[in-house]
C-alpha cells in the first residue's frame, strides 16, 4: 500500500516525526555536552588535588591553550587562583565501590582506623597498599630493611629507583600517591619486645609480617598480653599453590612449617589460640634454602653481614605472587574487622582435623602394641600425621597400586629407628596391621615383606620428609 504524500494527514505525520528526531538529537547532544563538562571539571579537580606541598613544581596544560605551564604545588594554583584541595566529594568518588560494599557507617569506621604493619616486605607492602586504597587513613610502617634488587619480584611498591632506600619510605611515597587523606608514619626500625610498645601505640590492628621466628613470637605475645588485635602472616616462601592459602586461627593451622614452629613456641608462653593467621597447607616442594656463597663465610662471622646479628642469613626461595596473596588476605580480613562486619567463620581445611586426630589415635595404639607399654604422647602430633598422609604420601598407600585407602592408617616403618616424620608410612589399615605383626613384632625386614618397589617409594618419601624438617628448623 503506497502513501499519498499530497495528503494533508500524511504531511502532518511526517512533520511530527522529523521534529521528534531533531528534538531527540538536540537532547542527546546536550546530555553529551553536560557529561563532557562534568568530566572536564572532575579531571581539573583531580589534577589540582594530586599536587603536594613537598614536591616542587609539576608541568601540566591549560584548558584554555595548548602551551604548557607550571603549577606551583601546594597552596593555590596561580594560573587559576583555585585552592589545591581534595574535598570529600572526591574522596567518596575514589572509594565509591567500597562504600557500595560496606555502607556509610562501616566505611566511617574504616577511615578512622589505625593499622600498624610490622615488616614491610612482600607480604606487608601488599597489605599496606590495599588497606590505604580501601580507605584506611592512618597507617604506621615499621621495618629496618632496605629495598634490594631481589625485592622487586614480590614488593608491592618498589621500583629500580628504590633499590638501596628504606622499604618503609618506598611504601610511604607510593601510599601518598594513592590517597590524599592518608597519614603515613614510616619508622626505620626493628620491633623489639623491650621497646616495641611505642611502635604499636594507638593501633586498632597490628599486622605481623616478620620473617624472624623469635621476633614474630615476641610480637604476638606482646599483642596478646596487651589486648591488641593482631593478624599474623605465616610462611609464603617455597610455595606455589594459591588454592592452599587459608585464613585460620593459629590453633587450627596445619602442614605449614613456620606456623608449626610459631604455634609450639606460643604454647610454651601459655598462648594456644586467639590469633588469626594466613598460611598455606602446601608443604614446601622440591626447592632448597639458598646458602650464602662460600666466599662470604671466609670473610668472617656471617651474622655480621646482616643489619641485625640475630636475623637469618639463609636465603628463602619465593615465588612473587604468593606473598602478595598473603598480604591481600590480611588486608581483606582487617578491613572487614574494622568495618564491624567480620569474617565470622573462616573455613579451615574441611574435616581434616578430625580425620588427623583419628589417624593419630590409631597410630598411638599401634605404637603401644609395638613397645608393649602405655605411651602418654607420641613424638609426632595430629598435625604431623596429616602432613605424612596428605602431603608426603599424597593421600595414598605406599603399596602398589598406590590407591586411596578405604581405611587409611599410619605405622612406624623401621623398628630400629624412632618414630618421626621420616619413619612413618601410609598404608591401608590391613597392611598397617600386617606391617606391625611381621616387621615390628616379627622382626622381618620391610623389603622381605613388601618388596623393593615399596621400599623405593618409602625412601623417596623419607627424603621429602627430611627437606620438610630442614624448613622447620
Amino acid at each position: 500500500m503506497s502513501l499519498d504524500w499530497n495528503s494533508h494527514r500524511t504531511q502532518l505525520v511526517a512533520t511530527a516525526l522529523a521534529a521528534s528526531a531533531v528534538t531527540a538529537g538536540l537532547f542527546s547532544a546536550y546530555q553529551q555536552h553536560v557529561r563532557r563538562q562534568k568530566r572536564r571539571t572532575l579531571d581539573q579537580d583531580i589534577l589540582r588535588s594530586l599536587t603536594a606541598p613537598d614536591k616542587g613544581k609539576r608541568t601540566t596544560r591549560s584548558e584554555d591553550d595548548d602551551d604548557p605551564h607550571e603549577v606551583q604545588l601546594g597552596g593555590v594554583d596561580q594560573h587559576r587562583g583555585l585552592p589545591l584541595e581534595y574535598d570529600e566529594e572526591l574522596v567518596r568518588e575514589q572509594l565509591a565501590r567500597n562504600y557500595a560494599f560496606f555502607g556509610d557507617e562501616a566505611m566511617a569506621k574504616i577511615r578512622k582506623g589505625t593499622v600498624v604493619v610490622v615488616g614491610c616486605g612482600g607480604v606487608g607492602s601488599w597489605a599496606a597498599v590495599m588497606l590505604v586504597r580501601s580507605g584506611v587513613s592512618k597507617i604506621r610502617l615499621v621495618d629496618f630493611d632496605q629495598v634490594t634488587l631481589s625485592s622487586l619480584n614480590r614488593h608491592a611498591t618498589a621500583t629500580l629507583a628504590d633499590v638501596g632506600t628504606p622499604k618503609v619510605k618506598c611504601i610511604e611515597r607510593a601510599l601518598k600517591q594513592f590517597s590524599r587523606i592518608v597519614q603515613v608514619d614510616a619508622r626505620i626500625d626493628i620491633w623489639r619486645k623491650e621497646s616495641g610498645g611505642d611502635h604499636l601505640e594507638g593501633a586498632d590492628w597490628v599486622i605481623d609480617a616478620i620473617d624472624n621466628i623469635t621476633t614474630k613470637v615476641d610480637l604476638l605475645k606482646y599483642c596478646h598480653e596487651n589486648n591488641i588485635k593482631v593478624f599474623s602472616s605465616m610462611g609464603s616462601g617455597a610455595k606455589c599453590d594459591p588454592t592452599r592459602v587459608q585464613i585460620s586461627d593459629i590453633s587450627y593451622t596445619m602442614y605449614d612449617p613456620l606456623a608449626r614452629a610459631v604455634r609450639r613456641r606460643l604454647r610454651l608462653e601459655g598462648i594456644s589460640s586467639g590469633i588469626p593467621v594466613v598460611y598455606s597447607t602446601e608443604v614446601p616442594g622440591d626447592v632448597k634454602l639458598l646458602p650464602l656463597p662460600e666466599e662470604e663465610f671466609q670473610k668472617g662471622n656471617v651474622k655480621e653481614l646482616g643489619v641485625f646479628d640475630d636475623f637469618r642469613v639463609r636465603i628463602l626461595p619465593v615465588l612473587g605472587p604468593l606473598p602478595a596473596i598473603f598480604g591481600l588476605n590480611i588486608a581483606t580480613y582487617v578491613l572487614c574487622e574494622l568495618a564491624g562486619k567480620p569474617i565470622h567463620n573462616p573455613l579451615p581445611v574441611k574435616g581434616r582435623k578430625k580425620f588427623n586426630e583419628r589417624l593419630y589415635r590409631d597410630l598411638h595404639k599401634r605404637e603401644e602394641k609395638f613397645q608393649g607399654r602405655q605411651i602418654n604422647k607420641l613424638p609426632v602430633d595430629d598435625d604431623d600425621v596429616g602432613l605424612i598422609f596428605d602431603d608426603l604420601y599424597r593421600g595414598r598407600s605406599a603399596r602398589p597400586p598406590y590407591a586411596v585407602p578405604e581405611r587409611p592408617a599410619l605405622v612406624r616403618w623401621d623398628p630400629a629407628a624412632p618414630l618421626s616424620l621420616q619413619n612413618c608410612v601410609a598404608f591401608e589399615f590391613a597392611d598397617a596391621e600386617k606391617h606391625l605383626q611381621e616387621c615390628l613384632l616379627g622382626k622381618r625386614f620391610p623389603e622381605e615383606v613388601w618388596g623393593a618397589e615399596v621400599v623405593e617409594v618409602v625412601k623417596r618419601r623419607q627424603e621429602e620428609a627430611r627437606r620438610v624438617v630442614e624448613w622447620v628448623m
